[in-house]
């Protein structure tokens, strides 16, 4: 299994004082973070893709081409691209440029994206919301396949043989597709036998296995390879020295966001008794010390069917910069080496 971090990018006011600590500042101690999950081992961090004021991750492909060139092995991804937003050649262009800074560390997780602000900011319908991101993957596709091809489509240009460079260092750009709860997503995902990476941020993940199974069973019936129907999972998750740190250091930070969200779509207000229970044995938070935590991802692995990938989402604990830098050493020096000796010891 392998184990990494994503990150939004979010700009929190101090719970005290109210302040917002600049954006230089920020996103400086967000290179850092890279920096410190490359050193301590992790597998991949990704940049996710908002159009708001709580985050600074618009432009994801540029954190991670400053990423790359401070680190030396960790893999580097989106958490999602937006493609449905987006021109998939430009996508393409900026992701085959990371994948040449980064020496072949470059990853794209394709999306539909949970906002909808990138839609009316491109000038985009949200009417067209699924018509697009179908359209826009199979253009991105192609253009994997071959520098210049002949395409047709209803949301962008023709393409009549032009050249799409710079062409990756790896042959192919590996390509996730990132889901959240739509069954035809998953089913998608299987069809095209593209690995799967999960967004669970809430519930269970109980809640999710007929979801990966449908998945699953849409690409045996595809004609793929099992072993090749990879599924990763994006949870909230934060490690901590002990159980309860790591729950004090992170409920904050996720409480501001998830009340700033929910007031927009009309949700109650967060508590901290929600907060605890998914944090809890059923609920599908990866939060509390590197023991706890590392049974959790096990216990996630089990109840999805075997996952090939997790990422946590720890971005709501951005408060203190050395909470998160603990927490990812945490994670990459205590927590990564259980899960790796039970997987060798199987």
């Amino acid at each position: 299994m392998e184990i990494g971090i994503d990150s939004f990018a979010a700009i929190l006011p101090d719970p005290a004082t109210g302040k917002l600590p600049s954006p230089t500042e920020r996103m400086a101690e967000l290179i850092e973070e890279v920096e410190t999950a490359d050193r301590v081992g992790l597998d991949v961090f990704g940049i996710g893709e908002h159009h708001r004021g709580e985050f600074l991750d618009s432009a994801p492909a540029v954190i991670l081409a400053a990423a790359a060139a401070r680190t030396s092995r960790i893999r580097l991804t989106s958490a999602v691209t937006v493609l449905s937003a987006a021109d998939p050649v430009r996508v393409f262009q900026e992701f085959a440029t990371l994948d040449l800074i980064s020496k072949g560390r470059a990853e794209v997780v394709v999306g539909r994206g949970s906002f909808i602000e990138a839609y009316p900011l491109f000038g985009l319908d949200t009417r067209d919301y699924d018509e697009l991101f179908a359209e826009k993957l199979d253009l991105f596709l192609k253009l994997g396949e071959t520098t210049s091809i002949t395409w047709d489509g209803r949301f962008r240009p023709a393409l009549r043989g032009q050249g799409v460079f710079p062409r990756p260092h790896q042959p192919q750009i590996p390509l996730w597709i990132g889901v959240g709860g739509t069954p035809q997503s998953f089913a998608r995902a299987g069809t095209l036998g593209l690995p799967l990476m999960v967004a669970i941020i809430g519930g269970s993940f109980e809640h999710f296995r007929p979801l990966v199974d449908l998945y699953r069973e849409s690409g045996v019936r595809a004609g793929h390879e099992p072993a090749k129907l990879k599924v990763g999972v994006h949870a909230m998750g934060f490690v901590g020295e002990t159980y309860q740190a790591a729950r004090d250091a992170f409920f904050p930070g996720w409480a501001h966001l998830t009340a700033t969200i929910g007031r927009e779509r009309g949700w109650s207000p967060p508590t901290r008794q929600q907060f605890d229970a998914m944090a809890g044995p059923q609920g599908a938070f990866l939060v509390g010390d590197p023991a706890t935590v590392a049974a959790k991802m096990r216990y996630a692995s089990e109840t999805l069917g075997g996952i090939s990938r997790i990422t946590f989402q720890m971005s709501t604990a951005a408060l203190e910069p050395a909470a998160m830098k603990q927490s990812i050493e945490l994670l990459g020096m205590e927590v990564a080496p259980i899960i790796r000796t039970v997987r060798a010891k199987s």
